[in-house]
């Protein structure tokens, strides 16, 4: 019997089926990473391409930054390493949350590079590289003042002492990360630096990183051997109140459902914390806080916008699990129908302006980002979607 489609059905390129979709412009993020090296000439930039690549998609985004020339990668945990190993099998792939516990055979299975972050962390991977018969490599990871992970000042003292506790690993890397590096004037940077070089000169031979982004943007001080940028790869601002030197990358766009007029005295959205003034027109939108639209955008906590029909409209009431309303009133009626799409996060409705409206950072915009959207990807390779 002949096989047949449905003509009802969902077909391959159809976007119509999907309700929210989130376009990644991978020639934007190839452009940041460009920007990235001219900002330090001769010195190699890595991809932080950890939380799924901050929401953008691990794999096509781990092979668009390979082919501009990346050749080291950051990843949270072997579960992200061996995802990015299938998709790139000659990158070094660092795993910036160190070795866990039990994590060691996958590690070496896949070939990454665990950061090292305490005394009982190479004490495992000596272990493996032990089980392995050759020699393990892995970055060492030390604490300069964030108080998060990494080497503490006894344990570094300890370890410099002891140089045997390395035998079985091949030391690729020294690395530490910043604190403040998104406030050029604290004090801690200049603290950390200091703390830093003083521990890089124990492991003179060995190529040292420091700095992330906006530690990129602190100067040649802080660039060492190897930068670590995440967020302006992905076109965020790295220090508030100073111009984005980046490209947008993302475009996240939800479908309008449905159109109603209200009057004076309806109210919208759940417990009734909008209220018409007079005659409104209303467009329902599909996406809400389960695709990483908070309900911090909602109209009563000083409210989200959208782009709609070539302006803005705000959000009215709460924003729910899968829905938020818009207020489309000033538009022109012909300009929004339902079936359109309204921009959430874009070219007018910026990362940074969502997250400063929902009282956040730009950073959990984007790890929020969640799994409905339909992921098209433009440029670089060529479009893909996912």
């Amino acid at each position: 019997m002949k096989n047949t489609v449905n003509a009802s059905s969902p077909q391959p390129g159809d976007l119509s089926a999907h309700s929210a979709i989130l376009t990644v412009d991978l020639d934007a993020l190839v452009a940041n990473y460009a920007h990235i090296r001219a900002l330090a000439p001769g010195v190699e930039v890595s991809g932080v391409v950890k939380a799924n690549a901050y929401g953008h998609g691990l794999a096509p985004v781990g092979r668009a930054l390979a082919s501009a020339g990346c050749k080291t990668f950051f990843v949270a945990d072997t579960v992200e390493g061996a995802t990015l190993r299938a998709a790139l099998p000659d990158a070094a792939i660092y795993i910036t949350n160190g070795l866990s516990l039990n994590t060691g055979p996958a590690a070496r299975a896949h070939a990454l590079r665990p950061c090292l972050g305490s005394l009982a962390e190479i004490e495992a991977w000596r272990h493996e590289a032990k089980h392995a018969g050759h020699a393990l490599a892995a970055a060492l990871h030390f604490d300069t003042g964030l108080s998060r992970l990494g080497l503490d000042a006894a344990e570094t003292a300890h370890l410099i002492a002891e140089p045997r506790l390395l035998e079985g690993i091949d030391v690729t890397l020294v690395m530490s990360h910043l604190a403040c590096s998104d406030e050029p004037a604290h004090p801690l940077n200049a603290r950390q630096l200091g703390r830093f070089k003083t521990i890089r000169a124990a492991f003179p031979s060995v190529p040292a990183s420091f700095a992330n982004t906006a530690g990129v943007l602190l100067g040649p001080d802080y660039h060492f051997d190897l930068l670590r940028p995440g967020y302006g790869l992905y076109g965020g601002t790295p220090v508030e109140g100073k111009p984005n030197p980046f490209r947008p990358v993302i475009k996240a766009e939800a479908r309008v459902l449905q159109i109603r007029e209200v009057t004076a005295g309806d109210a919208a959205g759940y417990s009734a914390t909008w209220t018409a003034t007079g005659p409104r027109r209303l467009a329902t939108l599909s996406a809400g806080y389960a695709d990483g639209y908070f309900r911090a955008l909602a109209s009563a906590a000083g409210g989200g916008r959208v782009f709609i029909g070539g302006q803005y409209a705000p959000v009215v009431g709460r924003v729910s699990m899968d829905l938020l309303i818009v207020d489309i009133s000033d538009h022109p009626e012909h300009m929004v129908r339902r079936g359109d799409l309204a921009e959430l996060i874009g070219p007018h409705v910026s990362l940074d302006e969502v997250a400063a409206r929902a009282g956040t950072i730009g950073y959990e915009v984007l790890t929020s980002l969640g799994e409905r959207y339909k992921r098209l990807y433009t440029g670089a390779a060529g479009p893909t979607e996912s």
